[in-house]
């Protein structure tokens, strides 16, 4: 029995006061002996966590305490050992680096759609008007070859600051179609899709709570092979099982803090 209660979770919300928010943060982690990631900045917050379920819940329920994060959704997988070497709490300039300083979540969403739209759309070939629908995967090549949704739109980005250019470049293809950008877990997609519409692609919807959340809701429906993740887990698969035992050396980063979710 997997005995590691993994969760990812963001939320883009006005953050002031972050050398104190992080201390906090930091000093509650600590004590709770979990390890992983979370990232601060003036947009929201991002973080990816793991250990036993029992100290997983309880951070959670403090951070919720604080207004700002009350209604944070987690998606959580499990796993056999701990997938995180160290804990880091950090503040950045942004929680998933776009550098568009335009393009901010937090004064307004995307349209969104939930995975079960999403299979229900990809059965049918079209949207509920009718139109084509095409996913756009806004990961990084190495994560899209460990899988990816089928047939879906993949421009060999290496870092989420190249997805502007790349879209403007191919911006033209996209005319006439419902496009639906997806990630891990959403936070890119999210951007993405608020990037697009403000570039002038007229039917730009972002996947809800990315591809995790798609496997919860959806399974293996429409998508090839694994989803990547940035722990030593490597990848999970459409149960959300590790793709491999944690341990095993990647040659891919597993750096949270660089191109996560």
């Amino acid at each position: 029995m997997m005995k590691v209660l993994n969760i990812a979770a963001y939320k883009f919300v006005g953050l002031d006061q972050l050398e104190s928010l992080q201390q906090a943060v930091s000093h509650k982690l600590h004590q709770l002996e979990l390890k992983g990631t979370v990232l601060l900045a003036e947009e929201g917050i991002n973080l990816f966590l793991a250990g036993p379920a029992p100290a997983i819940h309880d951070f959670l329920a403090h951070l919720r305490q604080d207004s700002r994060f009350a209604d944070l959704q987690a998606k959580e997988s499990w796993s056999h050992a701990q997938p995180f070497r160290k804990l880091l709490v950090k503040v950045k300039r942004e929680i998933i680096r776009m550098d568009h300083p335009a393009i901010q979540p937090v004064l307004g969403r995307a349209p969104a759609i939930d995975a079960v739209t999403l299979k229900r759309w990809l059965d049918a070939g079209h949207d509920d008007q009718g139109q084509p629908v095409v996913t756009l995967d806004t990961r990084n090549a190495f994560e899209v070859e460990v899988g990816t949704f089928k047939n879906a739109i993949d421009w060999r980005i290496n870092k989420f600051t190249e997805f502007p250019q790349a879209l403007l470049d191919h911006r033209e293809e996209l005319a006439g179609k419902t496009v639906v950008s997806f990630c891990t877990g959403g936070i890119r997609c999210e951007k993405a899709a608020i990037f697009m519409r403000e570039a002038g692609v007229e039917n730009v919807y972002q996947l809800d709570g990315g591809i995790l959340k798609y496997f919860e809701d959806s399974g293996h429906a429409h998508f090839d092979g694994e989803c990547f993740v940035f722990d030593d887990r490597r990848g999970l698969d459409p149960s959300l099982s590790p793709r491999v035992d944690v341990g095993v050396p990647s040659d891919k980063p597993k750096d949270p803090t660089m191109e996560s979710c």
